[in-house]
């Protein structure tokens, strides 16, 4: 039997009607609650990433100046994930240099002459032997022109394998996606079309007393 449209209409009409009769707060609620379970779902299905830091301490040499050597560990850090000291690295880490280049990232401090380097990855173990390849790689090619910049690069800390991962859990990725849906779903009652007074205000109708006098003027 077909449907009848006008059924289907009157429906339509009567949800239409009955969303907008909800309360405003209704809809923060419900952004909340279903971008809560959107980030949630995201924490649980992605795959955990460990990250591993390994660190590296510029020292003068004999006829170094101290001063120099923080000037020099801010230069290796820029240049440790470069294509000429990740092209050593690449070999004892097991992995492309692209995946270096990705997943490797380095800090320095403007206070000490030290340089972190820090590689990310989904199994904790490879994510300390990149940390650690591309840091022997960095100390070699520094070294190696020691003689002329007077400043020697040395090992201070070697990367463990990480126990725990370092992205978010799914926890924390829930409440993050109810906060933002929370917050679109302000944003959609900010700038949802609102009907005027004068549209929504039922128009005046004469009562009997005026009706009888304007029909006795005529």
């Amino acid at each position: 039997m077909p449907e009848n449209p006008t059924r289907g209409r009157r429906s339509s009409a009567t949800v239409l009607a009955r969303a907008k009769s909800l309360p405003p707060w209704s809809l923060l609620a419900a952004g909340a609650v279903l971008g809560g379970l959107l980030g949630g779902a995201y924490g649980a299905v992605k795959t955990p990433a460990y990250t591993a830091t390994s660190y590296v301490i510029a020292v003068p040499t004999d006829k170094g100046d101290p001063s120099a050597a923080l000037g020099f560990a801010q230069a290796y850090g820029r240049v440790a994930t470069q294509l000429a000291v990740l092209g050593d690295a690449q070999v004892w880490a097991g992995v492309p240099v692209r995946t270096l280049q990705a997943d490797v990232r380095t800090a320095t401090s403007p206070d000490a002459p030290m340089v972190a380097v820090s590689a990310t990855s989904a199994r904790p173990d490879r994510a300390a032997d990149m940390a650690n390849a591309v840091t022997r790689s960095l100390i070699q090619h520094a070294n190696a022109g020691q003689k002329d910049t007077h400043v020697q690069l040395l090992s201070f800390s070697r990367a463990v394998k990480p126990t725990s991962a370092s992205s978010a859990p799914a926890p924390v990725t829930g409440l993050v996606g109810a906060g933002a849906g929370g917050l679109l779903s302000g944003l959609v009652l900010l700038v949802r079309p609102r009907r005027s007074a004068d549209a929504t205000r039922p128009a005046p109708v004469p009562g009997p007393a005026v009706a009888a006098d304007v029909h006795g003027a005529l």
